[in-house]
């Protein structure tokens, strides 16, 4: 091949620091495993039967109302062909592994309490910790939400994550697998990097291996979604300390001023700040998480239920449209809804998703006549994996 340039001595100039910089700002990672769903239960409400409370009510709801697939589908709006696999795999689900994702919460959910009123709560939420991992009921990731550095009071926070650690480690000999800790209400950019150097600190105190400890910020002010939007090296600066960023719709709804009757998820307000979400973390391997429907049934009538669990399966759907696999759940009724809805989704594209990547490695068109272009069969296979994962 004939060309033109004589050389090439001095136009590439530092591209070897700027590829370095690009793979350690951008690692995309392969895809790991990722919870659906992360369940909230206030700290002071915590014991080590919480996870089986939880799959009784559920399984209960489930078989009161939606015994047969049929039910199943007419109440959520299945297709046909799709309610016998989906109610198979949530009622197996509920017996097997009904949350995925515990969060104990010393926020919101938990409220401002006595000093020694919180740690007695955390205490006794690392005990029930440890019991479930010592009985095998530990879900496979969990943690703790501590209070918002943004309420002026640091020490409150790290005093619980520091007393709850230590007692998990001292009853359990050690840290059981998952543990990841959320950091809400970030407001200013250095709370992360405080709270990310407290971590540090409390590994080497809790003698734990460097990166053990990962945190999760929540997105739920404004200030933090300009932050993201200006900050295109926070997560490198965080140390690979940032594991995730879920979505928080009601604080940042009020934040905006939005009535009550509109601080909902699928609200467009919500819709951009998931964009952005998207935008500034793509690539970085920092895992995304939308918010709740932050709402139980209105009492035990199937009208009220179905009502209720129908509605959280309009948010987890619109969830999933987004791009957002994951979601948090505040109640038991909305693990049949949740699983439901996911289970639906990823079966319905699993078998049309396989054809079109077996027609591009066949070099032939999809069904349809269509021509994927490599970055579509990249998320194709992307979507397969996580198939995979969700519905095993």
């Amino acid at each position: 091949m004939e060309t033109t340039l004589t050389g090439l001595d001095g136009l590439l100039d530092g591209f070897a620091e700027t590829h370095r910089e690009q793979q350690e700002r951008f690692p995309a990672p392969e895809p790991a495993w990722q919870p659906v769903h992360t369940v909230y239960v206030p700290a002071d409400r915590v014991t080590s039967a919480v996870v089986g409370e939880w799959r009784h009510e559920a399984t209960e709801l489930l078989h009161r109302l939606y015994f047969t697939p049929a039910e199943l589908a007419a109440a959520f709006g299945l297709d046909p062909l799709l309610a016998a696999p989906v109610h198979d795999r949530v009622r197996r689900k509920l017996g097997v592994e009904p949350i995925e994702d515990l969060r104990i919460d010393f926020e919101d959910g938990y409220g401002a309490r006595p000093s020694e009123e919180e740690d007695r709560h955390a205490e006794s939420a690392a005990a029930a910790v440890a019991a479930m991992h010592a009985d095998g009921t530990l879900p496979r990731r969990w943690g703790l939400r501590v209070k918002s550095f943004a309420d002026g009071d640091p020490r409150r926070s790290i005093r619980t994550l520091d007393g709850f650690l230590t007692e998990v480690m001292r009853r359990s000999g050690g840290l059981p697998a998952g543990f990841v800790v959320t950091f809400p209400k970030v407001l200013m950019e250095d709370y992360l990097r405080q709270f990310a150097r407290c971590l540090e600190a409390l590994e080497s105190t809790l003698r734990l291996d460097a990166g053990t400890l990962r945190f999760e910020m929540q997105v739920e002010a404004p200030q933090t979604v300009l932050m993201l939007q200006r900050s295109p090296d926070l997560v490198a600066s965080l140390g690979g300390r940032l594991a995730a960023a879920h979505f928080g719709v009601f604080d940042y709804t009020a934040s905006l001023g939005l009535p009550p009757g509109e601080q909902r998820l699928d609200h467009p307000a919500c819709d951009h700040a998931r964009h952005v979400m998207q935008t500034a973390l793509a690539g970085t391997g920092v895992e995304l998480s939308d918010g709740s429907l932050a709402a139980a049934p209105a009492s035990e009538s199937a009208d009220d239920v179905q009502a209720l669990l129908q509605r959280h399966s309009q948010t987890v759907s619109h969830s999933l449209s987004h791009g957002f696999y994951q979601g948090w759940d505040m109640h038991p009724s909305h693990l049949v809804s949740r699983f439901t809805t996911v289970y639906a989704f990823h079966l319905e594209c699993y078998e049309r998703y396989l054809e079109r990547v077996r027609a591009w490695e066949e070099r032939r068109a999809a069904s349809g006549g269509v021509l994927d272009e490599p970055a579509t069969v990249k998320t194709l296979a992307a979507a397969i994996a996580r198939a995979d994962r969700a519905l095993c």
